[in-house]
């Protein structure tokens, strides 16, 4: 028997981060059908995948190997996920599901920035050429102020999708530094979705938004987001990433806000102007750049805090 045989992986890594990108991109469609504040959604999106992912992470046979330091650390960068969740919901009544959803993923760019400030870690010239383009492609998504533009507030909506944006770049680079030490995914996943559940519920309960009596059927599309999202998709793609190459794990990934605006489209009736369009598809391109960076050798730095095959990451 092969080396090669012996360590086959059990799933195929890129059929599983394609089935966690396409989880994934259905949050934004349960919130909506869910119908309740930005609070009570990303709050019980949180709530609702804590048990299970409390007893994969009890199951598992790795659950001891990480720090406490670690474990802290993954909660903060839980407080991080919770503040673009909410920040993501607000946005998504201002423009849409499928333009939130686009504009919140510019943190590809954004983490490679941060990274290149906070770290040291120089961008590629591949990254700085995404920069600009992205910037130009949200402008035009937020309808430069024309009253054709889609959405009932498409500058604040832009605005506060780029702020959630910031949130899930912090949001990387934290989980991503707790958990240094390969481990099954559930553990600091259950450990940031702890965090997030925290600040989402003491954001809510503070703004008088949260809304802690169960609805249905509300509750039951929050129910279906916590499983589809929070679990099935942050796992399979946690599984994914440090088995992938960069590039191709990025483009991947790529596919969730694609597939949400689809999915707002067909779903949902929503009809983005031409100008709104044309931004959506630069941003598509300015991220694609970077995710496309190393196939001639150009390998960004933004590879360097997305996991490797050491680490794992990435999630919404």
């Amino acid at each position: 028997m092969t080396a090669s045989s012996t360590h086959r992986e059990p799933l195929p890594p890129l059929w599983a981060a394609l089935g966690g990108a396409m989880a994934i991109s259905f949050s934004a469609i349960f919130f909506e059908l869910a119908d309740v504040s930005p609070q009570t959604g990303a709050a019980f999106r949180f709530i609702y995948a804590l048990p299970l992912l409390a007893i994969l992470w009890w199951r598992g046979v790795d659950r001891n190997r990480r720090s406490p330091r670690a474990r802290i650390l993954a909660m903060v960068a839980g407080v991080m996920l919770g503040l673009d969740v909410v920040a993501w919901h607000v946005a998504i009544g201002d423009i849409g599901t499928g333009l939130a959803t686009l504009i919140a993923n510019s943190q590809v760019v954004i983490v490679g920035l941060l990274a290149w400030v906070l770290l040291g870690e120089r961008p590629s010239r591949r990254l700085f050429t995404a920069v600009p383009i992205m910037l130009i492609g949200v402008a035009l998504v937020s309808g430069l102020g024309r009253s054709e533009s889609y959405g009932e507030d498409p500058i604040r909506g832009t605005l506060i999708a780029l702020v959630a944006a910031f949130f899930y770049a912090g949001f990387l680079l934290g989980y991503r530094r707790s958990n240094k030490v390969r481990v099954p995914a559930a553990g600091p996943l259950f450990d940031a979705t702890l965090g997030a559940a925290v600040t989402t519920v003491l954001l809510g309960s503070v703004t008088g938004t949260f809304d802690s009596v169960p609805i249905f059927p509300a509750h039951g599309w929050l129910i279906a987001l916590a499983l589809s999202t929070q679990v099935v998709g942050w796992l399979a793609i946690g599984y994914a990433l440090p088995r992938l190459p960069a590039a191709e794990t990025s483009a991947v990934i790529l596919l969730q806000p694609v597939a949400t605006m689809m999915w707002g489209a067909l779903l949902f009736g929503e009809r983005p102007s031409l100008i709104q369009l044309s931004g959506a598809v630069l941003v598509l391109c300015g991220v694609g750049l970077v995710a496309t960076a190393s196939a001639r050798g150009q390998r960004p730095q933004i590879s360097t805090i997305l996991p490797t095959s050491n680490t794992r990451s990435r999630g919404r």
